[in-house]
């Protein structure tokens, strides 16, 4: 399907507006599954030509998500992907979570952003961080194009990874669904029951009586706070 590329238009407008001289594309990976982290990659890519085929990671095939890692992670000025844990998620809630895992990728840059551009309409990110929101920016910014796919291939490696290491693991398909509900995943919850990397707050326990005594209660103030309705909250 034809799609128009990603450019540099949300950059050169931080930049002329702001005085903004590095700054990184945000995207995360990870935050409908079941199981596994939620993931973040922050990109900085100045504005240079990007790569051929570069779009959203959701746009791209498998094969070519792969083929442009290779090119991209060589390509990018920097980059740095930082997670949150199952354990993390069912503590925080989402929100909280996928800002930890924002404010790792970035803390792990060698060079601090003057701004940053999240995916999406809500800031998450808060705090002394510069952000412009941008809707489709993963279709839209060259930087946040760029995030999007490191931090999908990254993401479904390890995935993939933790599906191979046996004990009834492999029966969850996770190199196939990422730990999304894929039929497959959901057959396998429903007879094994939930992996040490499920996320065990999650509404599926209760549709699996077997299993529902395992469900997590959050009980994190800062998650509460979150979801009814602060600032940073996120409509997930």
């Amino acid at each position: 399907m034809p799609y128009e590329a990603p450019t540099h238009t949300v950059e050169r407008s931080l930049r002329a507006t702001t005085g903004a001289k590095v700054i990184a594309g945000v995207d995360e990976v990870g935050r409908g599954a079941w199981a596994g982290p939620v993931t973040v990659c922050a990109a900085i890519t100045g504005l240079r030509r990007p790569p051929a085929g570069l779009t959203d990671s959701k746009l791209l095939t498998p094969k070519r998500r792969d083929a442009l890692l290779d090119v991209l992670e060589d390509w990018v000025t920097a980059h740095a992907l930082g997670h949150a844990s199952p354990e993390e998620i069912d503590e925080l809630g989402m929100t909280a979570a996928l800002r930890l895992a924002a404010v790792r990728a970035l803390e792990a840059l060698p060079v601090r952003p003057d701004a940053v551009i999240l995916d999406g309409k809500h800031d998450y990110l808060g705090g002394s961080w510069r952000v412009r929101t941008v809707i489709k920016g993963d279709q839209s910014c060259v930087a946040v194009a760029a995030a999007s796919v490191i931090a999908k291939v990254r993401r479904d490696r390890m995935m993939a990874d933790i599906g191979e290491q046996g004990g009834g693991i492999e029966d969850f398909a996770f190199a196939a669904n990422a730990g999304y509900p894929s039929p497959v995943h959901r057959a396998a919850l429903e007879q094994l029951g939930p992996t040490p990397y499920h996320r065990l707050s999650w509404s599926y326990l209760d549709a699996l009586p077997q299993w529902r005594h395992l469900k997590k209660v959050r009980r994190s103030e800062e998650a509460m706070e979150l979801e009814n309705g602060g600032q940073l909250g996120f409509d997930f």
